[in-house]
């Protein structure tokens, strides 16, 4: 089938993927999402299709038709392969390698596979492209697996592909995951009471970017020249910091309960953006407080 420019979102009934998707309707263009589940609705205009991404009747005729493809499947948070590193591969890494088989018969699409900047560097002050990769985390370890593999099919098909690492994405329509997105949780805490609980003392420091920035990123990146971008606000909020501003937002007290830390998760990563901002012409534009206030009102 002749490719039509539609733009395929692999992955795509997430979080990110919705919100990716509403913008590039609305720059009218044509977008398809695949995803394993497809409950709740798309964003008006997407087709859906519901099949596994490892799948090469699913997703050939999409390649044929997609000429440009973001890869933002995952099924995985840190927490949930701590002690199950046999997960990442079964429910990420083989439906992956798969879906790059098939990539592998439209060498002529572009491609940007969506991977992570909080979980690759392990504890870094500011962690730019050329940072050596250290994760603490079995998840981590996917993501890096994954690049890796994506690097190989990228250097066979010169210009073809870019991958982009964000930081902490939060922001309106982010759903509630246990033990995965501090700001979504704080807030829900803040609506119902109940009791949250930080591991460590709260000194914790990551990089949160609102989920408008990250899109603009990957729009930038649709056109822009291929390569590994962070995608971050290029600052750092500790924990505690960002439970005093959600109390503020909010109005509420939040009830905090301190558990010993985890060793697989990350002290303090803060990305460089240098890079993004040089060749991509990005930034992120929504500061931290901005963000959260939008989201708390999202959620009421």
């Amino acid at each position: 089938m002749k490719s039509t420019g539609a733009i395929l979102l692999v992955g795509g009934a997430g979080f990110i993927g919705r919100s990716l998707a509403a913008r590039l309707v609305a720059h009218g263009k044509e977008v398809h999402v695949l995803s394993r589940s497809l409950a709740g609705e798309l964003p008006a205009g997407v087709v859906a299709h519901q099949g596994d991404q490892g799948d090469p009747d699913v997703v050939a005729p999409l390649l044929a038709r997609c000429t440009e493809v973001f890869h933002l499947a995952t099924s995985t948070t840190p927490v949930d392969t701590v002690w199950r590193p046999a997960m990442e591969a079964e429910v990420n890494l083989l439906p992956a390698l798969r879906f790059l088989e098939c990539a592998q018969r439209f060498p002529a699409n572009r491609y940007l596979y969506v991977s992570t900047g909080g979980a690759l560097y392990g504890d870094a002050e500011l962690a730019a492209e050329q940072t050596p990769l250290a994760p603490l985390s079995y998840h981590g370890a996917g993501k890096l697996a994954l690049e890796s593999f994506f690097g190989v099919f990228g250097q066979r098909h010169p210009g073809r592909l870019s991958i982009l690492r964000p930081s902490n994405v939060y922001g309106p329509g982010q759903g509630l995951r246990s033990g995965f997105g501090a700001v979504r949780t704080l807030l829900e805490r803040a609506m119902d009471g109940d009791r949250v609980t930080i591991y460590g003392d709260g000194g914790a420091v990551r990089d949160y970017l609102y989920i408008d920035d990250l899109v603009s990123a990957c729009l930038c990146a649709l056109s822009g020249p291929v390569g590994i971008y962070n995608i971050g606000a290029g600052r750092g909020t500790s924990l505690n910091t960002l439970v005093a501003l959600v109390e503020r937002v909010s109005g509420r007290h939040l009830k905090i309960e301190h558990q010993p830390p985890r060793s697989s998760d990350v002290k303090r990563i803060v990305l460089d953006v240098d890079r993004a901002r040089k060749l991509l012409g990005w930034r992120a534009e929504v500061d931290l407080e901005t963000g959260v206030l939008r989201a708390w009102n999202s959620l009421q």
